[in-house]
């Protein structure tokens, strides 16, 4: 209740955070753990990866209990989306390991963090582009190409792909921003900060148990980069990490 912005700012939508309150229980994937608090609003940051689908569910999950999210969430432009093929190459990349898996949670968030570091991503904001449409058939070529390295899996891509369009002109709807800016001009204006992350220290992946790690930064540096906050600024923003 000390916070006026609860911001996510790394990780997508893994297994997922309890809240638990007024004796009942609500498991958010996507959105930040302060949309249920009123008067209070919350950022999914550049540095998350969100399935349109799963965020879908989870709008229509938390709007049944009275929630206005569109009121209470704005999302980054930045934020990279995890396609049908993401998740399809998680699972893949998992078959062909055997008995070495690392653990993933199949949901696709691996794949994207390599496609937003190899500069091959969709992001959010590309979903108002014209050539949204150009960019994601490219991008799905790609990884249609990739997984003809994996004889021994077998997909329906055609099977995914209706639900995940269809959650794409949900996510249209919402309040989509250029948070960097925005996060900077609330806290000039002095509104404290919550940086709410998805994974604790030793799933960071840089100084977690390698390689059973997430693929994005679980520290306080996340913070920064995965809102666009400077490192000077680091102590005006409270970082709370949740390992579920």
């Amino acid at each position: 209740p000390q916070y006026d912005i609860i911001a996510r700012f790394q990780g997508g939508p893994n297994a997922g955070h309890t809240l638990e309150f007024d004796g009942q229980k609500h498991v958010l994937h996507t959105i930040p753990s302060g949309v249920f608090r009123e008067g209070k609003l919350n950022l999914i940051g550049n540095g998350v990866v969100i399935d349109p689908v799963i965020f879908q569910r989870e709008v229509a999950e938390v709007s049944q209990h009275g929630v206005d999210v569109r009121e209470r969430l704005l999302i980054s432009r930045k934020a990279h989306l995890i396609l049908p093929t993401h998740r399809l190459l998680d699972a893949a990349n998992e078959q062909d390991k055997g008995k070495n898996k690392i653990g993933s949670t199949l949901r696709g968030i691996g794949p994207t963090y390599m496609d937003k570091t190899g500069r091959n991503g969709l992001r959010v904001g590309d979903i108002f582009l014209p050539d949204f449409q150009d960019r994601y058939d490219r991008l799905v070529a790609k990884h249609e190409r990739l997984l003809g390295n994996f004889p021994g899996f077998s997909y329906d891509l055609a099977e995914h792909e209706p639900a995940w369009f269809e959650a794409i002109e949900k996510l249209r709807s919402m309040q989509v921003i250029d948070s960097e800016q925005w996060i900077n001009d609330q806290l000039d204006a002095g509104k404290r900060v919550l940086a709410e992350g998805a994974q604790g220290t030793m799933l960071d992946i840089d100084f977690g148990t390698y390689p059973f790690v997430t693929s994005s930064t679980t520290t306080a540096a996340g913070a920064c980069t995965g809102l666009g906050v400077a490192p000077t600024r680091i102590g005006e923003v409270i970082g709370i990490f949740k390992a579920y």
